[in-house]
């Protein structure tokens, strides 16, 4: 298995990043929408373990569907704190790309590329993946919050920590883009 620290070896390392929950905060809007609409009050502490879908009524999942098919629900999401400076960092070591399961939602991609163009303009077009299975990715590391993924992916999949997967093991974990930054530039 690869490791992070074996990065100064002849080939330069790629490093796919995938975008909601560890660039973006999708569940942070994803929160305020519901509870706005709704007049509750979940937290992302109500999430342990789960995802949204799983704390909210069946009978609302379709609302739940609706937030991330709007239009501007990608547009308007807050950044991962640290994550740009980190990113910018780790482009002077790396490969970096950005892989981002847009095909889970495909009225997502134009949003999606804005958003990243307008946070993260350093990270050119063509580092930008839009696809749906990510064990379709050449890359040493990704980095995602999604065990799914990261289960198929042929490199070192490094699980970001989300309120979804507090309780998945298997993967090297990082609790935010500090850690990242230990784990790729220390």
């Amino acid at each position: 298995m690869t490791t992070a620290t074996s990065a100064n070896s002849s080939a330069t390392k790629r490093i796919c990043v995938d975008m909601d929950e560890v660039i973006a905060d999708a569940v942070a809007e994803h929160l305020l929408r519901y509870n706005r609409d709704h007049g509750e009050a979940l937290t992302k502490q109500d999430l342990h373990g789960k995802f949204l879908w799983d704390v909210v009524s069946v009978e609302r999942h379709g609302i739940l569907e609706g937030y991330l098919r709007s239009e501007d629900f990608f547009e308007v999401l807050e950044v991962m704190p640290e994550s740009q400076r980190v990113l910018d960092r780790l482009q002077a070591s790396y490969e970096v790309f950005i892989a981002t399961a847009a095909m889970e939602v495909p009225t997502s991609f134009h949003p999606k590329y804005r958003w990243l163009a307008r946070n993260f303009p350093f990270i050119p077009a063509s580092h930008i993946v839009f696809c749906g299975d990510k064990s379709i990715l050449h890359a040493d590391f990704l980095i995602d919050d999604n065990p799914r993924q990261l289960r198929r992916f042929r490199g070192e999949g490094i699980l970001f920590e989300a309120p979804h997967n507090v309780a998945v093991t298997g993967f090297r974990r990082v609790r935010d883009w500090l850690d990242v930054e230990k784990l790729f530039l220390a």
